[in-house]
């Protein structure tokens, strides 16, 4: 899939969920249907390395990644696109023992792979931001709150599912905030993304979800995924002029 060839979908012709709606989804796979989060972040990070590519053209990718599942969608990435021979390396906001089991296992893959994996801020010409997901509660602090201020100096970012520091249901900036260039966005697009300038471009992947579970919480406009696993979503106003391309350095 090449940039030209991803389909578009006006934001009026898809369902926009709230966090909490999110939650319900992801139990609903979790629990009733057996689709585990392991499979959930497989198609999450392979949509966003392929995204990276087809978009962008990147020679290097650094992943900054925080402790939960939204790091463990971006340590996905971070392996296929090391696969795909590009320059990969690993920020994480601490020790691999902060991270939850699943983005753990990730992360050992990486390192038996030769990542390279670590603490301290690499230059790279895309910068994917996965430290914070939908679940964002108050203000990030500490390690995670100095990435993100880090990102905002001259990187050319892609986010996923939600910039890092911002609501995903209210749309509220906390301090810091990511600044993306683009954002993509998992299963149904979130609405605290929808008038943020923050988000830039907005793409949207297909991580599986049956059209039954999102029956179950009365979503009825769904996308359209015949043509592949992303779309971007086209905004009646545009969110900026923030960069998608990579910044070489």
């Amino acid at each position: 899939m090449s940039e030209a060839s991803i389909p578009t979908l006006a934001a009026s012709d898809v369902a926009w969920i709230t966090a909490d709606e999110m939650r319900e989804v992801d139990r609903i796979m979790i629990e009733d249907l057996h689709i585990e989060l392991l499979q959930m972040m497989e198609n999450a990070g392979r949509s966003l390395a392929r995204l990276i590519v087809d978009v962008m053209s990147p020679a290097s990718v650094s992943v900054y990644a925080g402790t939960g599942g939204n790091a463990g969608g971006g340590l996905v990435a971070a392996r296929h696109l090391h696969t795909m021979g590009l320059e990969t390396t690993v920020v994480l906001t601490g020790g691999a023992s902060r991270l939850g089991p699943v983005p753990a296992h990730q992360l050992d893959i990486l390192e038996r792979m030769g990542v390279a994996v670590g603490t301290d801020v690499t230059r790279a010409d895309v910068a994917i931001d996965a430290l914070i997901g939908y679940g964002l509660s108050g203000d990030p602090r500490g390690r995670t709150a100095e990435l993100i201020d880090e990102l905002n100096r001259g990187h050319a970012v892609v986010s996923l599912d939600v910039p890092s520091g911002l609501d995903s249901t209210t749309g509220r900036r906390a301090a810091p905030c990511v600044r993306a260039g683009s954002t993509l966005t998992l299963a149904l697009p979130k609405t605290g993304l929808r008038d943020a300038p923050q988000v830039g471009r907005l793409f949207l992947a297909d991580i599986s979800v049956p059209p039954s579970v999102y029956a179950g919480i009365g979503a009825e406009l769904v996308p359209d995924f015949r043509d592949g696993p992303i779309v971007e979503v086209t905004l009646a106003s545009a969110p900026g002029t923030l960069p998608t391309e990579p910044a070489h350095r």
